[in-house]
């Protein structure tokens, strides 16, 4: 029996330290004191380990077999050395004996520490990763422990052994902290390394937003109110599109909070970073004009093809849609996860008018052609039903047809063929005087003319 008080003590050490249950303790001390004994017996070499804690001892009983001829020393004895113990041990019999702990050389001891240290740490890299796996997006608060080219080393709080890091692109460039700081972040992602792994906590990503707004609301806790999309840059402006389970909540409100209390614990977190809170929708034509907040969208045309919003607002509130240098329609495409191009009004009516602007506008002459044939005057009714029942309705099918078409036309008349073929000739005619005449218009006058031209009718 062998009194162990240094191990006895770097028991009590690794208990307090390393936050282990005594009994995966002293298997991690069995499996160390095997380890010892394997470097000074053999791979194969059998024993029983016993440790008293009270008493902090530790005995240790190494089994050997009996055989005629040994071939290993660390798990077999001689018949003859046996019979110096026991006279009656026979071939197969079993010799028991102790091995006083202090006559374990230094090389042993050292492999058994090694051992112990190893098994330690695979557990706390197992505990780790059980611990946070499950906790990304979560808020995590600790002690700037130190700061080393450029990355904020953090202890943190409730898990001291878990390596925490908050990278220079992960931080907040406003914010300045330094060692001791109490400091709050989000739980990036988990990073596996060759010494375990590793927590990237962030300040700058959007989740450190949305997790601080789940710690200030309580409807985001239970559910009832949901962050749908978030676009963020850090230290200037962040949006959030917010929705409600329970139409009887406005979630927005939900997360201004009483006279602005919540947003306002949010914001100063932040260090005075800008929120604009806006309500989610399925519509992106909608969702979009909310985005664009606070600039008030007078229309939005949507492309799903191409993922674009065309946004029309008002010649006063085009710089507020636009943001300092793009900020505002920046973040407003990211929350939408649409590409937003924006025009005033002016610019609107100049390109187009009432319609979207993603197709060029049919010429003038074009959308002339295309009017009904019911709207022209001129035309006797009888010829207009046959034209229509024959499926030429529009100006432009009739320009088309040629006089023996229009001659095979069934009920067509010789006198009313005469009256179709006269009044296309002056159609065409007088087109042909627009034409002529244009080049001597006043400049002016034509981009006023093309631009009243595209108003509806």
């Amino acid at each position: 029996m062998a009194n162990t008080t240094d191990v006895a003590s770097a028991i009590r050490e690794l208990t307090s330290t390393k936050q282990l249950e005594r009994s995966d303790l002293l298997e991690l001390l069995k499996d160390g004191l095997h380890a010892a004994l394997v470097k000074r017996y053999g791979p194969n070499v059998r024993a029983e380990i016993g440790i008293d804690e009270l008493k902090g001892t530790i005995k240790i009983v190494l089994l050997r077999t009996v055989v005629e001829t040994v071939e290993d020393h660390g798990s077999q004895v001689s018949l003859e050395e046996a019979r110096f113990e026991d006279s009656d041990f026979q071939v197969g019999d079993v010799l028991e004996e102790e091995v006083p702990f202090e006559t374990f050389g230094r090389t042993a001891v050292q492999a058994a520490k090694q051992r112990i240290i190893q098994r330690v740490r695979e557990g706390e890299r197992s505990r780790i990763r059980e611990e946070f796996s499950d906790k990304v997006g979560d808020l995590l608060s600790g002690e700037v422990q130190q700061i080393e080219r450029g990355k904020i080393v953090v202890m943190l709080a409730k898990f001291r052994e878990a390596e925490a890091i908050i990278p220079y692109r992960d931080q907040n460039h406003r914010e300045h902290f330094h060692q001791g700081d109490t400091i709050r972040a989000v739980l990036k992602r988990i990073e596996e390394t060759p010494k375990g792994p590793r927590l990237i906590l962030s300040r700058a990503d959007p989740l450190f937003v949305k997790a601080l707004f789940k710690l200030e609301v309580p409807e985001i806790q239970q559910a009832i109110v949901e962050i749908r999309a978030t676009a963020r840059e850090a230290g200037s402006r962040t949006k959030i599109a917010v929705s409600s389970r329970d139409d009887s909540i406005d979630p927005v409100g939900a997360c201004v909070g009483l006279k602005g209390s919540r947003v306002q614990a949010v914001v100063n977190e932040l260090g005075g970073e800008r929120i604009d809170i806006v309500p989610w929708s399925p519509d992106p034509e909608r969702f979009a004009k909310l985005a664009l907040a606070p600039a008030r969208v007078a229309r939005v045309f949507s492309d799903p093809d191409s993922k674009t919003i065309q946004a029309i607002v008002d010649e006063d509130q085009l710089s507020l849609a636009i943001g300092r240098n793009g900020q505002n329609v920046r973040l407003a495409s990211e929350l939408t996860g649409w590409k937003i191009d924006l025009y005033s009004s002016r610019e609107w009516l100049e390109r187009g008018g009432e319609g979207p602007l993603f197709a060029p506008l049919p010429p003038e002459e074009e959308a002339a052609t295309k009017v009904s044939l019911r709207e022209l005057k001129g035309l006797p009714v009888e010829l207009v039903d046959l034209l229509e029942r024959a499926g030429h309705k529009t100006l432009q099918n009739a320009l088309d047809l040629e006089r023996e078409d229009v001659d095979k036309i069934e009920g067509m008349t010789p006198e009313l063929a005469d009256k179709l073929t006269a009044f296309l000739n002056e159609m065409t005619e007088e087109g042909g005087e627009e034409e002529e005449a244009r080049p001597e218009a006043d400049p002016g006058a034509g981009t006023m003319g093309g631009g009243a031209s595209a108003q509806p009718a």
